[in-house]
């Protein structure tokens, strides 16, 4: 493109989540429902873990990591829409706009790395139980999530700088209510082709692995299960696992349905998919707590302190 045709973009419009004022004003009070309820929902949650010695166990110390990322994730986009709709304002700066995709690349990943870490802490207590102490020791467990945290930021900053070398003319009209990463690409003047890419392999890599890790967990579960003799110690095996596989079968469902494509195929008519996704994800730490007590109580898990 001439170079007269380019401009240099300080900042987006991002027109939110309706064209009409009243369903506007609508959204405004769900999500902001929503957000509350999962600040404080999160925030309990986190309270009961630390406040309880009891429950310094592994799989807390997971669903507190995992209600810790669900806070932010929640924080990363939803403040922003809210104040600009107080406000009667739909610009973001481009400062703003690419520290939010930041965080919204790397929160989500981190949900996924986490999800897989509480499977693979259910299967070393069903598989192992008489060594679970030995395995799962708080060290492990820091390292698994630090490592976790090391990986999604990483993935999170290739992606940004990518981005940030874009080209954008004078169209920085985001159909969204958030600097959403697909959205961002579709008003580059640049070719978009490496950040494709980066996508489908780095992107698939860091989608995968934690979803591999997923169903081999499962799949080395359901086959001690049911080599178990009696039918109601299936179903009490079973049973602790249900929540959780719901929140990743919603979790995965969600990305992979939305935005594991190119960014060409992305669409308006994905934005309400998109909302779903970043405002209902936080409920996945109050749907994992559901199932606490079964996980103990059913496995007789040993505590294991920190």
């Amino acid at each position: 493109m001439d170079r007269h045709n380019q401009t240099t973009v300080t900042e987006f419009l991002l027109l939110g989540l309706s064209g009409q004022s009243e369903q506007e004003d609508v959204l405004f009070g769900l999500f902001l429902g929503m957000y509350l309820v999962t600040i404080i929902g999160n925030l309990l949650i986190i309270l009961a873990i630390s406040g309880d010695s009891h429950l310094h166990t592994p799989m807390y110390f997971f669903l507190a990591n995992l209600s810790c990322v669900d806070i932010c994730f929640s924080s990363v986009t939803i403040p922003k829409m809210l104040v600009n709709h107080i406000l009667r304002s739909k610009s973001i700066s481009y400062v703003e706009c690419m520290t939010q995709i930041y965080f919204f690349i790397t929160f989500p990943h981190m949900d996924g790395f986490l999800l897989s870490v509480m499977a693979y802490d259910r299967y070393v207590a069903i598989c192992c139980p008489l060594h679970y102490t030995m395995i799962m020791k708080p060290k492990l467990c820091i390292l698994l999530v630090a490592a976790s945290w090391v990986v999604t930021n990483l993935h999170a900053l290739l992606h940004t700088l990518l981005m940030v070398q874009l080209t954008f003319c004078f169209n920085n009209t985001v159909h969204h209510f958030f600097c959403d990463p697909y959205a961002i690409l579709k008003l580059s003047c640049s070719d978009t082709f490496i950040n494709d890419l980066m996508v489908f392999t780095v992107g698939g890599l860091i989608f995968l692995t934690p979803f591999t890790c997923i169903i081999l967990s499962y799949a080395c579960i359901l086959s001690k299960v049911l080599k178990l003799p009696s039918a109601h110690g299936i179903r009490t095996a079973l049973s602790t696992c249900g929540s959780h596989l719901t929140v990743v079968s919603l979790f995965y469902g969600a990305i992979l349905g939305v935005y594991m494509r190119p960014s060409s195929s992305y669409s308006v008519q994905d934005t309400a998919a998109c909302h779903l996704h970043s405002g209902d994800s936080p409920g996945q730490s109050l749907h994992l707590q559901s199932e606490k007590s079964g996980h103990e109580g059913s496995l007789k898990e040993t505590n294991l302190r920190f």
